[in-house]
């Protein structure tokens, strides 16, 4: 792998002004930036108010757009080039996951990720490949880069929720299912939500869900200790 790149971006304290339990890393999609998705932090912080959260900003300018960043290039988005591309970028995000569970002195069963767009992609791809399972990954909008080796490189299981715009022009639709279906057949449990008439975004209903499934996901936990 190539060496990783510090990452950082905005962040929230835990609502209930205590040190945090909980830590929830929001990943952005191509050409954002952290902004884009910690305006999320209030509203889940309202079920989750142990928890902190940050939005790192993607390891590099963006190619296609005058600012933002992007997790990797998109210029080509054959499979090999999406595979070259996201393994290269997950060096960056496993040292930040890392970083950010020591920072806070916790482990990964107290960890979610909700990611947008290719922040999905890179989610996806990087936290199946942990040696550990985080509590749960939230992917909106997105598609599991398949390189056709998930099932000799997968490590962790976490649960997972999909959720994506029936609508879309930039995903396609379609790449949720392919990802439920690639994503079974390696033993992890995943949920798929479609969204009627939404394009390429994340819609009040789909927001309600992903924090029922952070709900849920830290409730399991809480059941199992």
């Amino acid at each position: 792998m190539s060496s990783a790149i510090s990452l950082d971006g905005p962040r929230s304290e835990p609502a209930n002004g205590e040190a945090p339990e909980k830590l929830v890393i929001l990943l952005h999609g191509l050409g954002a930036d952290g902004n884009d998705l910690i305006a999320l932090a209030p509203l889940f912080s309202q079920i989750l108010p142990e928890a902190a959260f940050v939005a790192p900003n993607a390891p590099e300018a963006c190619d296609m757009a005058p600012s933002g960043y992007q997790w990797f290039s998109l210029q080509e988005r054959e499979p090999q080039a999406l595979h070259k591309g996201a393994e290269a970028a997950r060096t960056s995000l496993d040292a930040f996951i890392d970083q950010e569970l020591e920072r806070h002195g916790l482990e990964e069963k107290d960890l979610v990720v909700v990611a947008f767009s290719q922040g999905t992609m890179i989610a996806l791809y990087t936290c199946l490949r942990r040696p550990n399972a985080c509590a749960g990954i939230v992917g909106f909008s997105g598609l599991l880069i398949d390189n056709g080796r998930l099932d000799e490189e997968i490590r962790s299981r976490p649960p997972i929720m999909l959720i994506h715009g029936e609508e879309d022009p930039v995903v396609p639709f379609e790449c949720m299912d392919a990802a439920e279906k690639t994503l079974s057949a390696c033993g992890v449990p995943v949920q798929t939500h479609a969204r009627p008439e939404l394009e390429h975004g994340i819609d009040q209903d789909g927001l309600v869900m992903a924090a029922g499934f952070l709900q849920a996901v830290f409730d399991k936990e809480l059941e199992q200790g």
